[in-house]
């Protein structure tokens, strides 16, 4: 199955009344709360400021916690960039949850899925939502115009140097997605708190779910490398249950609980480094 296939394949199953187009709209009817978030983010998401929060949250000094506790307390956020849901963020990471497993995938996808959104938890240590959610792109290079809003990059500082604003910038061709600092959110946080537990596969989906530019436009395909493009096969998999899953229906924590903080258990230690 190709990967438009794959797309087409999943929406129609989670949501056969709505086409691909109905998603992901950015325009004149857009909440202004996401067009203001949008120019918060685009404005100063600089190399500069993602390199110090990768200084900053690199080390995971931020206490320790286990996965429940922080779903629990990550329940407790509104997401100010999504306009398509309402739900709560134990609801669309069920509902994600849910769709993986109902369609057979493996045990560590379906967990992938059910906590692939925790990295908000930046939200609680007092970052800004422009700094924690929303589309993720590449710093230190070009922005391409295939990023949401990429009009507001004008008020970035970055704009004015003309060292960054060159197809790779500060990278080679060919470097690795790994050598580029994208801007800073939860997918590249909870990335760097849960790595030492998952499978790679698992490690692209959380660290790229959000790099709509990349795996959904094509963007920066420059900088990709082999590997990149064998892992994306995964984030591409995984990202149309991330999408197409929400709806309305809200599944309940209480009933599907006994599964999921098993599988918790299953692959995490009571307690991690945050």
């Amino acid at each position: 199955m190709t990967i438009v296939d794959w797309d087409k394949d999943v929406r129609e199953r989670y949501d056969p009344n709505r086409s691909r187009e109905d998603f992901r709209q950015y325009n004149d009817s857009t909440p202004p709360t996401v067009r203001e978030f949008y120019r918060e983010n685009h404005r100063n998401q600089t190399l500069d400021f993602v390199l110090s929060k990768e200084r900053e949250y690199g080390s995971l000094k931020h206490g320790r916690m286990g996965i429940r506790a922080a779903m629990e307390k990550l329940n407790e956020l509104v997401d100010d960039s999504d306009p398509d849901t309402s739900l709560t963020q134990i609801e669309h990471n069920l509902q994600t949850a849910e769709a993986v497993r109902r369609d057979g995938h493996p045990r560590w996808m379906i967990l992938t899925g059910f906590i692939h959104d925790l990295g908000k938890m930046l939200c609680f240590y007092g970052e800004p939502q422009w700094a924690v959610v929303g589309d993720t792109f590449p710093t230190g290079c070009g922005w391409s115009p295939k990023i949401v809003y990429s009009e507001f990059f004008d008020a970035n500082p970055d704009r004015l140097k003309p060292g960054l604003q060159t197809a790779s910038g500060i990278y080679q061709p060919g470097c690795g997605l790994r050598n580029v600092h994208l801007s800073w959110g939860h997918d590249e946080y909870l990335y760097r708190v849960t790595r030492d537990y998952l499978p790679e596969p698992a490690q692209y989906m959380i660290r790229y779910h959000s790099c709509y530019p990349i795996h959904r436009e094509g963007a920066y395909a420059h900088l990709m490398d082999d590997h990149d493009r064998e892992m994306f096969e995964w984030v591409r998999k995984f990202n149309p249950y991330d999408l197409y899953s929400k709806s309305d229906t809200r599944p309940d924590i209480n009933e599907l609980g006994v599964f999921y903080w098993d599988l918790v258990d299953e692959f995490f230690p009571s307690e991690i480094a945050w």
